[in-house]
């Protein structure tokens, strides 16, 4: 599991993101990615709920145009910044979570674990600084938040 988070680091640190923002709409120009950052389907608040409900959440998110999804683990690492903390994330992104968040502040990923000792478990970023983990029990009470994406 070791190597596994040092790959996953290494290949995050690799991508230099080229982010621009328009409409809500985060635009990565190296992954190719969008990602939300307009939560005003949800009241202006960011979208959390367990495993089932943030997939569901992102298959029916309409956001202009909709065709988006959870991200999975690689994606989600690819906007980590890792030189800011509280949130390691981009000052483009303008709706983040982090530690001083009512609920843990990590963020969903569709990856689950590829260990037969966590069958129903999924990993997950928390943004604060910008590390992941697998502590989320996908189908029971777990609530991170959601950060949805599509390709473009």
């Amino acid at each position: 599991m070791k190597q596994f988070f040092l790959i996953m680091v290494g290949i995050s640190i690799g991508l230099h993101a080229e982010l621009s923002r328009s409409n809500g709409i985060v635009q990565d120009n190296i992954t190719r990615l969008q990602w939300q950052d307009d939560y005003s389907d949800n009241g202006n608040t960011i979208k959390s709920g367990n495993w089932e409900e943030a997939l569901l959440y992102c298959s029916n998110l309409s956001l202009a145009g909709g065709g988006w999804r959870l991200p999975n683990i690689r994606e989600l690492l690819s906007i980590v910044d890792y030189k800011v903390i509280k949130p390691s994330i981009s000052n483009v992104f303008r709706r983040t979570a982090s530690e001083s968040s009512a609920i843990s502040p990590f963020y969903w990923s569709s990856t689950t674990v590829p260990n037969p000792k966590f069958p129903s478990f999924a990993f997950s970023v928390n943004f604060s600084y910008g590390t992941q983990d697998y502590d989320g029990e996908k189908q029971l009470n777990s609530n991170f938040y959601v950060r949805c994406v599509r390709s473009l």
